[in-house]
């Protein structure tokens, strides 16, 4: 419900502050005096596009503001655009003379798709232009929905969401798809890499061990001549000279005063020890000098292999450990490559399962609409009668579909035909303005919409436009009965309608200061003879519209 509702300087508005009863409220006013102000002001609340010249002339800006209570009901998605503890929400708008606007919620900037959708969810606004919106197949297919049920709306719901995982599942479909073409390439490209390393099969302790040969064979005639030059050295050919000889030379004369000094025994064991270790290293050595040549070939296999596992390394990371670490990285991206196969036939079920049950829940939307279509179409008709459309016929058309859609696989039109001995025809093309506001407010109150839609408030903007009389009292009745279960708001010139208000308003224009300003006040008990009087188009000395007046009241 809308408790309060703000203006400033827009257009002739200098100020005005409403504040706003539950039941029907109604805002009354002579032409010209700005009462499409009032929805101009609301419409920009609703997210509407602001323009140059809103704002009052020598204004800095104009602002609108809307204070509405907190509706049980609202979806967490909106909720979370509230702060939190929130227990009312609080809609602004500010306007700058270039045109340029800033949405507020709650005191927060805003984004105006951010109010659009919250202000949609809190009230609904039927203007005199609301006959386009009739003539929508998405409004039409709503009416019927609400009027067979909220079973039917909880099918809307279920639709919705079947047709969502249609969507995505297509989607990932189509990514799989793709991902699985390009795929194809990559698995090929994997499998030869991780071929090639597999085949040469090889791992870091054969390396090393191949580092080691390699550097062994490709230095063997610099390891003979050593080996060779060592020997002649400890033990020449004529056995003269070499260090084997003189080490034991020295110990030979050691041996001359044996037992005479302790400390050299001990020297000439350790001399007799050295000539029979250099004795064994001589030995050594000359097998290393005399060894015979590598097989023949070996060398060039061995580097062979050596240059294979190093074109490996710098072609995945410079180390064996990283070509290693790459064939692993193939097998698994393999796997999962090879995994998208199975990928694709669980989207392809996905798909298939969320279509059928989308055409199953698309045939029980048929079957509530089939149902509901003729008694809807009955009861709007017989509220035309009350509505001063006694001769008009009203029908439901209901078509398939190809393709199911989030709504089902339905396509309604309403019929409309103004008077008897027409056929029927599209809502839009057939009516004028002022019958298809009346067939709205039929529409309205049949299907219940304040109560189905959760709409806490509604919004008419003189939807009785080119009417009087009994059609006007019939539209009250109609506009006070869907008061009881929503807020109601409505722009009226016509007494009738006024007359039944829990609240109501006037707006006048006056001249202030060498300027026109438009304010807004509050009818009370006492001036309300004295407004009904000038809606019926009298002075208020006029004993005889007073009276009518007074009858008005006493009717209500």
């Amino acid at each position: 419900m809308l408790l309060e509702f703000r203006i400033e300087n827009l257009l002739l508005i200098e100020s005005a502050d409403l504040n706003l009863a539950p039941g029907l409220n109604v805002l009354t006013g002579e032409t010209g005096a700005g009462k499409t102000l009032l929805a101009t002001a609301l419409g920009l609340l609703l997210g509407d596009r602001s323009r140059s010249g809103l704002v009052r002339p020598g204004a800095e800006e104009a602002y609108v503001e809307g204070v509405f209570d907190l509706p049980e009901n609202l979806d967490e998605d909106l909720r979370g655009l509230l702060p939190e503890g929130s227990s009312e929400i609080v809609l602004a708008r500010r306007i700058w003379p270039d045109g340029r606007s800033r949405a507020q919620i709650c005191g927060r900037t805003a984004t105006i798709a951010d109010l659009r959708m919250l202000a949609g969810a809190l009230f609904s606004f039927y203007g005199q232009h609301e006959h386009r919106r009739l003539a929508l197949a998405s409004f039409q297919l709503d009416a019927l929905d609400r009027a067979a049920g909220e079973q039917q709306m909880e099918l809307r719901r279920l639709a919705l969401a079947e047709h969502q995982s249609v969507g995505e599942s297509a989607r990932h479909l189509e990514r799989l798809s793709g991902v699985t073409s390009d795929g194809g390439r990559e698995a090929d490209l994997l499998r030869f890499e991780l071929d090639e390393i597999e085949i040469l099969n090889t791992d870091p302790s054969e390396v090393d061990e191949l580092d080691r040969t390699l550097k062994k064979l490709r230095s063997a005639e610099d390891l003979k001549r050593s080996a060779a030059a060592a020997v002649s050295a400890l033990q020449p050919e004529d056995d003269f000279g070499g260090a084997i000889s003189l080490v034991s030379n020295a110990s030979g004369a050691l041996d001359l005063v044996s037992g005479l000094d302790g400390e050299l025994d001990g020297l000439s064991e350790r001399l007799r020890s050295a000539a029979i270790e250099l004795d064994d290293i001589a030995r050594d050595l000359r097998s290393h000098s005399e060894v015979g040549d590598a097989q023949p070939g070996e060398l060039a296999r061995l580097e062979a292999r050596r240059e294979q596992i190093a074109r490996l390394e710098r072609k995945h990371g410079g180390s064996i450990t990283a070509v290693m670490s790459h064939a692993e990285q193939c097998r698994v991206r393999l796997g999962e490559l090879e995994a998208m196969g199975s990928s694709i036939k669980d989207a392809e079920k996905a798909r298939d399962a969320a279509s059928k049950r989308l055409s199953q829940i698309s045939k029980r939307l048929n079957e509530a609409r089939v149902a509901a279509a003729p008694q809807l179409a009955a009861e709007v008709q017989a509220a035309l009668v009350d509505l001063a459309l006694e001769g008009a016929s009203f029908e439901i058309k209901i078509e398939a579909l190809e393709d199911p859609t989030s709504t089902g696989s339905d396509r309604v039109e309403f019929l409309v035909a103004a008077n008897q001995g027409i056929n029927p025809g599209p809502l839009g093309e057939v009516a004028s303005g002022g019958e298809v506001s009346r067939i709205l407010l039929a529409l309205l109150t049949v299907t219940h919409a304040d109560e189905r839609l959760g709409q806490r408030l509604l919004v008419f903007d003189e939807i009785d436009a080119g009417i009087g009389g009994l059609t006007a009292r019939a539209v009250g009745e109609r506009l006070r009965s869907l008061s009881s279960g929503a807020q109601v708001i409505c722009i009226t010139h016509l007494p009738q309608v006024a007359v039944l208000a829990e609240r109501h308003f006037t707006i006048t224009k006056q001249p202030v200061r060498g300027s026109t300003v438009t304010s807004v006040a509050q009818v009370s008990k006492d001036g309300l003879i004295d407004e009904l009087v000038r809606m019926l188009g009298s002075d208020s000395s006029d004993s005889a519209a007073r009276a009518h007046a007074v009858e008005l009241i006493k009717a209500a």
